[in-house]
């Protein structure tokens, strides 16, 4: 994601001069000469906040599943070719989805481009990159992803975009492949800098008003709100509304689930591997610009070790200037993707899937060894059969004690110092062999719409210096090993939304 200007939505190879004080945002980036229908127009679409400095990481995340209009099926079984729908660069495919040379697309696959982009403009965002297999089309935008399925959009954007916007056109162009809304979600984690926020995100009650305001145009988006976790700490908002038809309730589609990982304060020489300087500008005078973004974006990949965190996928990655990194990875029908932003007070790092994992104690301990941040919220939204398959996992239930999270401090080689260890802890605290432990500090679980399950933990670094039984004194050379400052950082919980 590029953090340094949320309103600029410039990738790599356009980097934008850092706005000063009095500078004037630059204007969205996309624009259309064609008129707009009414809801288009509605109030404050136009405004954009100035920068104020730091970047609101935490994505606000958008999922739609459609289901066929009866009489219009015929409509959402016409299939597109690559050269029809979305025509946009390609970051790789997977073979097996190839058919005649082309990917044949389905429903909402079928969409062209200018749709897509439709889309992305009302969220103030644009499509850099796509990346496509059998199952899904996975985008890589200015602010986060967009991933589409036949009869499923996934849209996640981050900063000051206005997600919720893209609502209205999300009902008309499903209408457009003979598709409507059957069930419809949002979330995100409360604010940290919520004054920054363009409308309609000004608080939680204003999206969802903004949201019953769309029941003219379907009335399927009549849901609920709620709220887990402690309003006087991390927080989580959702936003459901469900109307699906089941079939059977051992139907494939009620296995479903996400999995959501944000990190804050991560370690800072991780921080620093997503800095577009610390690479080489060109390899070559025969390399171009293009391709110097992505040798980049892949040095990125391969310096942080995200690669190992989504194995046997393919993956897309975008490395922004100045700083600021986002991937997506697909493998058959899930997909994973991953946002950084790097800038000291605001350094956030995150990790979707909906990968249908029984047990993700392994995958989280991946992740959080990968970036080792000072803490860090894990949200779970899964349909019953999900829940299930998941079983009884101590990160999502039973005692706290259970669902502590050990991260393996790696060992630092003879002779080098903390800035030549790979983001990795002075040798003085790697030759002691221990670990950094994460402890859960709360848990907060809901069932919404009776088939549905949400929940979210706050896990924290643990004083002392976990596994390895040394003693607790030792807790102020951990949190240095993992590059966490000793004190809190971002505004105070008056100040969250």
């Amino acid at each position: 994601m590029n953090s340094q200007d949320p309103s600029a939505h410039t990738p790599a190879s356009a980097p934008s001069p850092s706005p000063g004080p009095s500078s004037s945002p630059p204007p969205p980036l996309v624009h259309f000469g064609q008129p707009q229908a009414p809801y288009d127009d509605d109030d404050h679409s136009g405004e954009i906040p100035e920068y104020s400095g730091v970047f609101e990481g935490p994505e606000k995340t958008l999922e739609v599943v459609f289901r066929r209009i009866p009489g219009l099926e015929h409509l959402s079984d016409l299939a597109a070719s690559d050269d029809e729908a979305s025509s946009v660069t390609s970051a790789g495919s997977d073979p097996i989805s190839e058919i005649g040379g082309a990917v044949v697309r389905t429903g909402l696959r079928s969409l062209p481009r200018f749709d897509l982009d439709r889309i992305c403009a009302r969220a103030r965002c644009s499509i850099l990159s796509r990346l496509s297999n059998r199952y899904l089309d996975a985008y890589v935008l200015s602010e986060s992803s967009l991933f589409v399925y036949p009869r499923m959009i996934v849209l996640k954007t981050c900063g000051t975009t206005t997600l919720l916007r893209c609502v209205a056109v999300l009902i008309e162009l499903g209408k457009k492949v003979g598709l409507e809304v059957d069930w419809l979600g949002y979330s995100r984690k409360n604010f940290s800098f919520p004054g920054d926020q363009a409308f309609p995100h000004g608080s939680f009650h204003q999206e969802m008003e903004y949201l019953y305001s769309h029941r003219s145009l379907c009335e399927r988006l009549d849901g609920n709100g709620y709220t887990l976790g402690p309003v006087t700490g991390d927080h989580w908002f959702v936003f459901v509304a469900d109307h699906t038809r089941r079939a059977s309730p051992d139907g494939d589609h009620d296995a479903d689930r996400v999995l959501n990982i944000m990190m804050f304060d991560i370690d800072e020489d991780v921080a620093q591997k997503f800095y577009y300087d610390r690479y080489e500008a060109r390899n070559g005078p025969d390399e171009t610009e293009d391709e110097s973004v992505r040798r980049i974006s892949d040095e990125q990949t391969d310096a942080a070790g995200i690669r190992a965190l989504v194995p046997g996928a393919k993956i897309d990655a975008r490395a922004f200037e100045p700083c600021g990194y986002s991937m997506n990875a697909i493998l058959f029908h899930s997909y994973s993707t991953m946002h950084i932003t790097p800038e000291g007070g605001s350094s956030y790092a995150s990790f979707e899937t909906n990968q249908k994992l029984k047990n993700y104690a392994p995958l989280v301990g991946n992740v959080v060894r990968t970036f080792r941040p000072r803490r860090f919220v894990i949200t779970l939204m899964a349909d019953d059969g999900g829940m299930v398959d998941v079983g009884k996992n101590p990160l999502f239930g039973g005692n706290a004690s259970d669902a502590r999270i050990a991260v393996p401090l790696a060992k630092a080689a003879a002779g080098t110092g903390p800035s030549s260890n790979a983001g990795g802890p002075p040798a003085g605290i790697a030759g002691a062999g221990g670990a950094a432990t994460y402890r859960r500090k709360d848990l907060a679980s809901i069932k919404v719409e009776d088939d549905q399950t949400c929940i979210m933990g706050n896990w924290i670094l643990e004083d002392g210096f976990g596994t390895s039984g040394a003693d607790v004194g030792a807790d102020a050379l951990v949190r240095e090993a993992l590059g966490a400052p000793q004190r809190g950082r971002g505004l105070s919980v008056s100040h969250y939304s």
